[in-house]
């Protein structure tokens, strides 16, 4: 099997939680690699993500590494023997790596959870808005680059779109509901997107009003995608040196609490409609 130059997210993922395995178990790479009749260096590729496994050797790994959770091991050999080209390929080579992570990511995830404070949340904007957002980076996209990233965008929303729709929830502030982005008419086109997503039995969608009372999540910005099994969850945030994807259980579990504790304080889906509906008619 040839080496890959550059591993997915997800490819990396599968390393990562094969690594994390055989550290509880207190193998060294050489001693996994005796279980296997391979060298060290195999086990070194496998765990960098460069070099793929089998669902053969996945599961002896496994058994060696005492691992019991079957649902676990299932969603890994999942992971490793999944090898169908997702739509988002085709924009490999044209637009950085991480646009490719966030699709892939997305496609494969069993839930997404989203907070906004400052924007709508990518799979609910429209090209134009979307448009706005990349016209305003410095240095300026050529044109070609900037249409790309729009199309990727929108192709994203088909997991909203497809016959077995992902799950999705987003809180979102009602600053990122009542900023401008594109200008009036664009501003309201976008709010009714979002009107016209919430309605749908697998968006939820709730607002955080200016008016709601000691409230202090402002810094609670995210993206969660749910994994097969809970361990294999991801939480995504923009960083000051670029976008993170957090994957230690522990951090999860506090992404997790703190979305609940988002949602708990934003308003209710029926609520929320008529928020959006209301600033739409104010535009």
């Amino acid at each position: 099997m040839a080496l890959r130059s550059e591993p997915t997210a997800r490819q990396g993922r599968l390393a990562l939680e094969l690594r994390r395995l055989r550290d509880a178990a207190g193998l060294t790479a050489r001693e996994a690699a005796a279980l296997l009749g391979v060298t060290a260096p195999v086990i070194s590729q496998i765990e960098s993500g460069i070099a793929g496994v089998s669902e053969k050797r996945l599961r002896r790994l496994a058994t060696h590494y005492a691992c019991t959770d079957g649902d676990f091991i299932d969603a890994l050999v999942s992971m490793a023997t999944d090898r169908t080209p997702g739509w988002w390929e085709e924009y490999r080579g044209q637009l950085p790596t991480l646009y490719l992570d966030l699709a892939e990511l997305e496609h494969h995830a069993t839930y997404r959870h989203d907070v906004e404070f400052l924007h709508i949340p990518g799979l609910l904007q429209t090209a134009e808005y979307a448009r706005a957002l990349f016209s305003y980076q410095v240095p300026r996209l050529p044109d070609e680059d900037l249409e790309l990233r729009v199309q990727h965008r929108m192709a994203r929303k088909t997991v909203l779109e497809r016959s077995s729709p992902l799950p999705y929830k987003a809180v979102v502030h009602e600053a990122a509901l009542r900023i401008r982005v594109g200008g009036r008419a664009a501003a309201r086109t976008q709010l009714s997107r979002v009107l016209e997503f919430s309605e749908a039995d697998h968006v939820t969608v709730r607002v955080i009003p200016f008016e709601l009372d000691d409230f202090a999540g402002a810094w609670s910005a995210m993206m969660y995608a749910g994994g097969a099994v809970t361990k294999l969850d991801t939480a995504v945030r923009d960083a000051p040196h670029g976008t993170a994807f957090i994957d230690s259980e522990a951090q999860l579990g506090v992404f997790r609490t703190l979305f609940r504790k988002v949602e708990a304080d934003a308003l209710g889906p029926k609520p929320s409609r008529d928020f959006i509906h209301r600033l739409a008619k104010e535009l």
